[in-house]
């Protein structure tokens, strides 16, 4: 099913699609290819906005796909072949998911569009973003199997980055339950997290979980430790820092009282967990999305990692055709 989300200030109109398969349901608009809704057994575990308007006006990048890089440079500029590349700097002078157009406030064109899959494409010019390379990227949400995978495809007629992912929050005691989200319980099996700095730019210390409320390698409610006296944690105000995958599978998420199961497999070599520790938004059906009322765990490479040589690169080649996948399975 396809129809309208309303219109943005400029009079652009954004549409709203529809996606199921079995016991689970998918809303998408072409704005920014944010996934609105997703429902499980009738409970919908997003978090988004009623009409593109509220999408407009949020700055949380609610449901999003991020690109063409996540997550933040550090001075807003890298080496590519030599050549500085500058980016827009939007937060201090670093540059965080890209610069103030990103793709994430942009409208995607449909280029597929099934009963249990939607994708969606952007062309990127070459110099967008301070970016180098024409770009065509797509990205498909696909619904089966009880779960959601996602799939990005970029090329570029130069070496850039590719590095994107998705920006949705999830409370899987149900959107309009934001008190309980800290009380989701998480498992990520990496050993190591990246501390970051004041400006939330890691230091490139690739630091072990083992004694610090960064470990996450058994099941644990993710508001248990968030207070802790722990300098990583008062610096972001939470959880918001990249752990380091070491399998397939990068998050395991539950609530503990129904026993729904999120497991997040990709082939990404990091995960971010953000908190939600600044949200303040009015979501669908006019619940207040406040501080810490969803969790973001965003597949990407580490924040930073073009200025760090040593980690996975989110470089490709001109003409290579890049591909990532990220899959939410619900149990």
């Amino acid at each position: 099913m396809e129809k309208t989300f309303g219109k943005l200030a400029d009079g652009r109109e954004a549409r709203l699609y529809t996606i199921s398969c079995g016991r689970i349901m998918a809303k998408i608009t072409n704005y920014g290819a944010a996934l609105v809704s997703l429902t499980v057994d009738g409970l919908d575990v997003v978090l988004g906005c009623d009409d593109i308007r509220g999408y407009e006006r949020n700055g949380a990048f609610l449901g999003a796909v991020v690109g063409r890089n996540a997550n933040r440079v550090g001075g807003a500029k890298f080496m590519l072949n030599g050549q500085e590349i500058l980016l827009p700097a939007n937060e201090g002078h670093n540059c965080l998911h890209s610069g103030p157009d990103t793709w994430s406030f942009q409208i995607w064109e449909k280029a597929a569009h099934t009963e249990n899959s939607l994708t969606l494409a952007i062309h990127g010019p070459d110099g967008e973003q301070g970016y180098p390379g024409n770009v065509d990227v797509t990205v498909t949400y696909c619904l089966e199997n009880d779960g959601l995978t996602i799939t990005y495809r970029g090329i570029s007629d130069k070496d850039t980055v590719f590095n994107l992912t998705n920006h949705a929050y999830f409370n899987l005691f149900g959107q309009d339950k934001p008190e309980k989200a800290m009380e989701q319980e998480l498992m990520i099996p990496a050993e190591r997290f990246c501390p970051d700095d004041a400006e939330n730019i890691p230091t490139g210390e690739l630091r072990a979980v083992e004694g610090t409320p960064f470990d996450f390698r058994t099941f644990k409610p993710i508001g248990r430790d968030i207070g802790m006296d722990y300098e990583p944690l008062h610096l972001q105000g939470g959880y918001d820092h990249n752990f380091v995958n070491v399998e397939q599978i990068a998050a395991v998420m539950r609530n503990p009282e129904s026993g729904l199961t999120m497991t997040v497999t990709t082939d990404m070599p990091g995960i971010q967990l953000y908190a939600g520790n600044f949200l303040d938004n009015v979501g669908k059906s006019g619940v207040v999305y406040g501080k810490r009322s969803g969790v973001a765990l965003e597949t990407q490479f580490a924040p930073n990692a073009v200025n760090h040589p040593e980690w996975p690169q989110p470089f490709v080649k001109a003409g290579e055709q890049w591909v990532s996948v990220t899959r939410y399975a619900f149990t």
